[in-house]
C-alpha cells in the first residue's frame, strides 16, 4: 500500500549510492533538493532536483523573468512497485518551495516515454531538438558532457579536442532525443500566468511502454525502475 510510504527530504550524500549503483546513468548530477521514499526504515526510492546548467533551457521555458524558478527533476530511481514512481514524483514536488517550474526528460534512446510524468499530470511539450555531441575514439564509455566539459572556456570545444586527441580520433555522435515534460508547482493564479508565458507548444502525450532496468548494484534479486 502506497499510503504507508513516507516521502521526506534527505541529504544529497544519502542518494549517491542509488545514483551510482542503481540508476542506469551511473553518474552524479547537480542536486538542489533530494528526497527519499521510505517503507518503514527501508529506503526504497530516491528523487532529485537540480538547477539546469543550461541558461538556454532556463530562459526558454517561460522567459528570463522566470529562469531562476526552473528546476530539473534529474534523477528518479525506485523499487519496481506498482505506481511507486509517480507517487514519489507527486509527493516530492509538493515538498518543494513555491513557485517552481519543474522540467524533466524521458530519454527515448533508453526506451522511456515519460509514463510516470503523465501519471503525475505534467504538461508534455514534445521532443528535444536534434543535437550532435563531440566524442573521442576509445572514450565512448564516458558521458558526452564529460568529454565536452574538457573544452569548457575555449572558443571552440571541438578544436580543443582535436588538438588534444588528434583530428582522426574526434567525431560527432547524435544525441538521443528526449521527451520534455513540464510541471508548474505554484498557485492557480501563477500557473495561469506561466501557461501564458510558456514558449513550448503543449502536445498530446506520447504512447508506449517504458522499459524497466535491473540496475543491480549491491542489491541481489531486486529490480529497479530508473528514469
Amino acid at each position: 500500500m502506497l499510503e504507508k510510504i513516507i516521502i521526506r527530504a534527505v541529504e544529497s550524500k544519502d542518494v549517491h549510492p542509488w545514483l551510482l549503483k542503481r540508476h542506469y546513468a551511473r553518474r552524479l548530477c547537480p542536486i538542489s533538493y533530494a528526497f527519499g521514499a521510505f517503507d518503514g526504515d527501508n529506503l526504497i526510492g530516491v528523487c532529485t532536483y537540480g538547477t539546469p546548467l543550461s541558461s538556454t533551457l532556463r530562459n526558454g521555458i517561460c522567459g528570463e523573468e522566470w529562469a531562476d524558478k526552473v528546476l530539473e527533476l534529474n534523477r528518479l530511481c525506485c523499487e519496481s512497485r506498482k505506481n511507486l514512481a509517480s507517487y514519489i514524483v507527486s509527493k516530492s514536488i509538493n515538498l518543494l518551495p513555491k513557485p517552481k517550474i519543474v522540467v524533466s526528460y524521458a530519454d527515448s534512446g533508453q526506451g522511456h516515454f515519460g509514463i510516470v510524468y503523465q501519471a503525475s499530470n505534467f504538461i508534455y511539450t514534445g521532443l528535444s531538438a536534434m543535437f550532435k555531441d563531440p566524442m573521442v575514439k576509445g572514450m565512448e564509455h564516458k558521458h558526452h558532457t564529460t568529454i565536452g566539459d574538457e573544452g569548457r572556456g575555449h572558443k571552440s570545444r571541438i578544436e580543443f579536442l582535436r588538438n588534444k586527441y588528434g583530428s582522426d580520433n574526434v567525431y560527432y555522435i547524435e544525441r538521443n532525443r528526449k521527451h520534455r515534460y513540464i510541471y508548474f508547482h505554484s498557485s492557480k493564479t501563477v500557473k495561469k500566468e506561466l501557461l501564458k508565458r510558456l514558449k513550448y507548444k503543449i502536445e498530446d502525450y506520447p504512447e508506449g511502454t517504458s522499459k524497466r532496468y535491473d540496475a543491480g548494484g549491491d542489491i541481489t534479486g531486486q529490480t529497479y525502475l530508473s528514469i
